[in-house]
Protein backbone atom coordinates (compact mmCIF):
# COMPACT_ATOMS: atom_id res chain seq x y z
CA UNK A 1 0.00 0.00 0.00
CA UNK A 2 1.48 3.64 -1.02
CA UNK A 3 0.26 6.63 1.19
CA UNK A 4 -0.54 9.62 -0.87
CA UNK A 5 -0.76 12.76 1.07
CA UNK A 6 -1.20 15.91 -1.15
CA UNK A 7 -1.82 19.65 -0.21
CA UNK A 8 -3.12 18.31 3.63
CA UNK A 9 -4.09 21.00 6.12
CA UNK A 10 -5.73 20.64 9.45
CA UNK A 11 -7.02 23.25 11.93
CA UNK A 12 -8.58 22.40 15.42
CA UNK A 13 -10.96 25.44 17.78
CA UNK A 14 -8.92 25.81 20.74
CA UNK A 15 -10.37 24.57 24.29
CA UNK A 16 -12.37 28.24 24.85
CA UNK A 17 -13.81 28.00 21.58
CA UNK A 18 -12.28 31.54 21.10
CA UNK A 19 -8.89 30.43 18.74
CA UNK A 20 -8.58 28.32 15.45
CA UNK A 21 -5.11 26.57 15.93
CA UNK A 22 -3.06 25.56 12.71
CA UNK A 23 -1.99 21.56 13.24
CA UNK A 24 -0.90 21.12 9.84
CA UNK A 25 -0.38 23.39 6.54
CA UNK A 26 0.20 22.12 2.40
CA UNK A 27 1.62 18.65 3.68
CA UNK A 28 2.41 16.67 0.61
CA UNK A 29 4.07 13.57 1.46
CA UNK A 30 4.45 9.97 -0.49
CA UNK A 31 5.11 7.00 1.77
CA UNK A 32 5.60 3.85 -0.65
CA UNK A 33 5.01 0.18 0.09
CA UNK A 34 7.04 -1.86 2.37
CA UNK A 35 9.20 1.73 3.49
CA UNK A 36 9.24 2.08 7.31
CA UNK A 37 9.02 6.37 8.28
CA UNK A 38 9.70 8.07 11.00
CA UNK A 39 7.86 11.62 11.75
CA UNK A 40 9.93 13.29 14.15
CA UNK A 41 9.89 17.41 15.22
CA UNK A 42 8.82 19.68 17.96
CA UNK A 43 6.46 19.29 20.38
CA UNK A 44 3.07 20.36 18.81
CA UNK A 45 4.00 19.98 15.16
CA UNK A 46 1.32 18.11 14.03
CA UNK A 47 3.73 14.50 13.48
CA UNK A 48 0.23 12.38 15.62
CA UNK A 49 -2.95 15.10 14.05
CA UNK A 50 -1.15 13.33 10.31
CA UNK A 51 -1.08 9.58 11.70
CA UNK A 52 -4.85 9.67 12.67
CA UNK A 53 -5.68 11.46 9.25
CA UNK A 54 -3.70 8.28 7.90
CA UNK A 55 -5.59 5.79 9.68
CA UNK A 56 -9.28 8.07 9.33
CA UNK A 57 -9.72 9.09 12.77
CA UNK A 58 -9.80 12.67 10.77
CA UNK A 59 -10.06 14.44 8.01
CA UNK A 60 -8.52 17.41 6.57
CA UNK A 61 -9.81 20.24 6.29
CA UNK A 62 -7.91 20.91 2.52
CA UNK A 63 -6.58 17.85 0.51
CA UNK A 64 -6.44 14.16 0.77
CA UNK A 65 -5.20 11.11 1.84
CA UNK A 66 -5.32 8.17 0.03
CA UNK A 67 -4.23 4.26 0.98
CA UNK A 68 -3.44 2.74 -2.07
CA UNK A 69 -5.45 4.99 -4.36
CA UNK A 70 -8.21 5.05 -2.23
CA UNK A 71 -9.52 7.90 -0.12
CA UNK A 72 -9.01 7.47 3.57
CA UNK A 73 -12.85 8.07 5.09
CA UNK A 74 -12.56 5.47 7.91
CA UNK A 75 -10.65 3.19 9.97
CA UNK A 76 -9.31 -0.07 7.80
CA UNK A 77 -8.23 -3.68 9.28
CA UNK A 78 -5.89 -3.46 6.84
CA UNK A 79 -4.05 -0.16 8.93
CA UNK A 80 -3.15 -1.24 12.46
CA UNK A 81 -2.85 1.93 15.06
CA UNK A 82 -0.90 1.69 18.44
CA UNK A 83 -1.91 4.81 20.57
CA UNK A 84 0.09 6.38 23.12
CA UNK A 85 -1.80 4.88 25.98
CA UNK A 86 -2.05 0.89 26.24
CA UNK A 87 -5.62 0.00 25.34
CA UNK A 88 -6.51 -3.61 26.18
CA UNK A 89 -9.34 -5.70 26.47
CA UNK A 90 -10.07 -5.98 30.10
CA UNK A 91 -11.96 -9.03 29.92
CA UNK A 92 -9.36 -10.71 28.50
CA UNK A 93 -5.99 -11.74 29.62
CA UNK A 94 -2.85 -11.20 28.73
CA UNK A 95 -2.41 -13.94 26.03
CA UNK A 96 -5.96 -13.76 24.59
CA UNK A 97 -4.86 -9.94 24.16
CA UNK A 98 -2.07 -10.84 22.33
CA UNK A 99 -3.63 -13.43 20.37
CA UNK A 100 -7.37 -11.68 19.50
CA UNK A 101 -6.41 -9.79 15.81
CA UNK A 102 -4.82 -13.48 15.06
CA UNK A 103 -8.12 -15.56 16.28
CA UNK A 104 -10.65 -12.66 14.14
CA UNK A 105 -8.65 -13.24 10.86
CA UNK A 106 -9.02 -17.25 11.59
CA UNK A 107 -5.65 -18.10 12.22
CA UNK A 108 -4.65 -21.65 13.69
CA UNK A 109 -4.85 -21.05 17.30
CA UNK A 110 -1.96 -23.29 18.39
CA UNK A 111 0.26 -21.44 16.03
CA UNK A 112 -1.13 -18.01 17.56
CA UNK A 113 -0.13 -18.93 20.92
CA UNK A 114 3.44 -20.31 19.67
CA UNK A 115 4.06 -16.36 17.91
CA UNK A 116 2.58 -14.26 21.21
CA UNK A 117 4.94 -16.61 23.68
CA UNK A 118 8.18 -15.70 21.21
CA UNK A 119 7.48 -11.96 21.68
CA UNK A 120 6.14 -12.36 25.29
CA UNK A 121 9.66 -14.29 26.36
CA UNK A 122 11.43 -10.88 24.35
CA UNK A 123 9.77 -8.61 26.88
CA UNK A 124 9.84 -10.38 30.26
CA UNK A 125 6.00 -11.15 30.08
CA UNK A 126 5.79 -15.35 29.46
CA UNK A 127 4.55 -15.86 33.14
CA UNK A 128 2.04 -13.12 33.00
CA UNK A 129 0.21 -14.65 29.85
CA UNK A 130 -3.04 -15.37 31.99
CA UNK A 131 -3.11 -12.55 34.38
CA UNK A 132 -5.53 -9.31 33.29
CA UNK A 133 -4.98 -6.16 32.32
CA UNK A 134 -6.11 -4.92 36.23
CA UNK A 135 -3.29 -7.29 37.59
CA UNK A 136 -0.54 -5.62 35.33
CA UNK A 137 1.65 -2.22 35.67
CA UNK A 138 0.99 0.72 33.40
CA UNK A 139 4.54 -0.61 31.23
CA UNK A 140 3.48 -3.91 30.96
CA UNK A 141 0.12 -3.21 29.85
CA UNK A 142 1.90 -1.18 27.10
CA UNK A 143 4.13 -4.11 26.14
CA UNK A 144 1.43 -5.91 25.50
CA UNK A 145 -0.67 -3.83 23.35
CA UNK A 146 2.71 -3.37 21.00
CA UNK A 147 3.06 -7.08 20.74
CA UNK A 148 -0.57 -7.58 19.93
CA UNK A 149 -0.50 -5.35 17.05
CA UNK A 150 3.43 -6.18 16.24
CA UNK A 151 1.99 -9.97 15.39
CA UNK A 152 -0.99 -8.94 13.96
CA UNK A 153 -1.15 -9.08 10.07
CA UNK A 154 -2.44 -5.68 8.91
CA UNK A 155 -0.19 -4.56 5.87
CA UNK A 156 0.63 -1.04 7.10
CA UNK A 157 1.18 -0.63 11.15
CA UNK A 158 0.92 3.40 12.45
CA UNK A 159 2.62 3.86 15.69
CA UNK A 160 2.00 7.26 18.18
CA UNK A 161 5.38 7.02 20.66
CA UNK A 162 4.70 3.64 21.18
CA UNK A 163 7.78 2.92 23.61
CA UNK A 164 7.84 6.34 24.87
CA UNK A 165 6.97 5.12 28.55
CA UNK A 166 8.98 2.14 28.25
CA UNK A 167 12.81 1.39 30.04
CA UNK A 168 15.51 1.40 27.50
CA UNK A 169 16.57 -2.50 27.87
CA UNK A 170 13.04 -3.10 27.04
CA UNK A 171 12.46 -0.36 24.46
CA UNK A 172 15.75 -1.75 22.69
CA UNK A 173 14.65 -5.04 22.48
CA UNK A 174 11.06 -4.29 21.18
CA UNK A 175 12.90 -1.90 18.43
CA UNK A 176 14.32 -5.32 17.52
CA UNK A 177 11.47 -7.10 17.51
CA UNK A 178 9.91 -4.51 15.14
CA UNK A 179 12.24 -4.42 12.80
CA UNK A 180 12.91 -7.82 12.52
CA UNK A 181 8.78 -8.33 12.05
CA UNK A 182 8.64 -5.09 9.84
CA UNK A 183 11.39 -7.22 7.72
CA UNK A 184 9.95 -11.03 7.47
CA UNK A 185 5.79 -9.21 6.58
CA UNK A 186 6.79 -6.97 4.06
CA UNK A 187 4.64 -4.47 5.63
CA UNK A 188 4.49 -0.61 6.51
CA UNK A 189 5.20 1.22 8.66
CA UNK A 190 4.98 4.55 9.93
CA UNK A 191 6.24 5.39 13.17
CA UNK A 192 5.43 8.89 15.45
CA UNK A 193 8.92 9.50 17.97
CA UNK A 194 10.61 12.50 19.83
CA UNK A 195 13.62 9.87 19.75
CA UNK A 196 15.77 11.03 16.90
CA UNK A 197 18.29 7.75 17.90
CA UNK A 198 15.10 5.81 17.61
CA UNK A 199 14.40 7.08 14.28
CA UNK A 200 18.29 6.27 13.46
CA UNK A 201 17.85 2.71 14.11
CA UNK A 202 13.95 1.72 12.57
CA UNK A 203 13.87 3.75 9.50
CA UNK A 204 14.40 3.96 5.81
CA UNK A 205 13.17 7.74 5.68
CA UNK A 206 13.08 10.15 8.50
CA UNK A 207 10.20 13.13 8.15
CA UNK A 208 11.18 16.59 10.10
CA UNK A 209 8.38 18.58 10.87
CA UNK A 210 8.63 22.38 11.62
CA UNK A 211 7.28 23.83 14.84
CA UNK A 212 3.48 24.66 14.26
CA UNK A 213 1.41 24.98 11.87
CA UNK A 214 3.37 21.96 10.99
CA UNK A 215 4.63 21.49 7.75
CA UNK A 216 7.44 19.22 5.88
CA UNK A 217 11.11 21.01 6.18
CA UNK A 218 13.26 18.22 5.63
CA UNK A 219 12.80 14.08 4.27
CA UNK A 220 16.28 11.97 5.08
CA UNK A 221 16.70 9.10 3.39
CA UNK A 222 18.19 6.54 5.95
CA UNK A 223 20.91 4.89 4.25
CA UNK A 224 22.64 3.19 7.85
CA UNK A 225 23.51 -0.49 7.37
CA UNK A 226 20.89 -3.03 8.76
CA UNK A 227 21.43 -4.32 11.35
CA UNK A 228 22.50 -0.83 12.79
CA UNK A 229 25.12 -0.51 15.82
CA UNK A 230 23.76 2.73 17.79
CA UNK A 231 27.39 2.92 18.70
CA UNK A 232 29.36 3.41 15.92
CA UNK A 233 30.51 7.31 14.55
CA UNK A 234 28.47 7.14 11.02
CA UNK A 235 25.16 6.15 13.38
CA UNK A 236 26.03 9.44 15.64
CA UNK A 237 26.78 11.89 13.02
CA UNK A 238 23.39 11.02 11.33
CA UNK A 239 21.30 11.37 14.71
CA UNK A 240 23.27 14.79 15.02
CA UNK A 241 22.18 15.92 11.40
CA UNK A 242 19.19 15.32 12.30
CA UNK A 243 18.62 16.56 15.38
CA UNK A 244 20.05 20.10 14.37
CA UNK A 245 17.44 20.29 11.61
CA UNK A 246 14.70 19.69 14.57
CA UNK A 247 16.89 22.41 16.51
CA UNK A 248 16.56 24.82 13.54
CA UNK A 249 13.07 24.09 13.16
CA UNK A 250 11.96 25.19 16.80
CA UNK A 251 14.04 28.17 16.18
CA UNK A 252 12.27 29.23 13.33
Amino acid sequence: MTFEIENVSKSYISKNGKEKIVALENINLTIETGKFVCFVGPSGCGKTTLLRLMEGFEFPDEGTVKDDGELVTKPSRERGFIFQDYSLFPWLNVLDNVIFGLNIAGKPVEESKEKAYKYLDAVGLRDFATKYPHELSGGMKQRVAIIRSIINESKTLLMDEPFSALDVQTKHKLEEQLVSNWRRNDRTIIFVTHDVEEAAFLSDEIVVFSRRPGRIKKVYKNDLPRPRDRSTYEFQDFVNEVTDQIDESEDD
